[in-house]
């Protein structure tokens, strides 16, 4: 599997989203880029998010996000290997 761009979409609408807060939801406006737009449908199809445009995270949205918050400090904090 690789990561394609709209996976790399959908990971960054993840990304988004408070975790501190249950009752904090994501807004996709018609405004935003069209990638952003399709993620955000993308994400509701298949039942990450409550609402086509964002909405809230149903609870395998919320583990989905959990898990890319996670990925992402890890890579991003990780120290290379001349650092080590």
């Amino acid at each position: 599997m690789s990561l394609t761009p709209e996976l790399v979409a959908e990971l960054e609408i993840l990304a988004l989203f408070n975790l501190d807060s249950t009752q904090e939801g994501l807004k996709v406006h018609q405004t935003a880029s069209p990638t952003a737009i399709a993620a955000a449908q993308r994400l509701y199809e298949k039942g990450l998010t409550d609402q086509k445009d964002g909405g809230y995270l149903t609870q395998l949205g919320r583990d989905a996000a959990e898990q890319t918050k996670i990925l992402l400090t890890i890579l991003t904090t990780a120290p290379t290997k001349e650092a080590a």
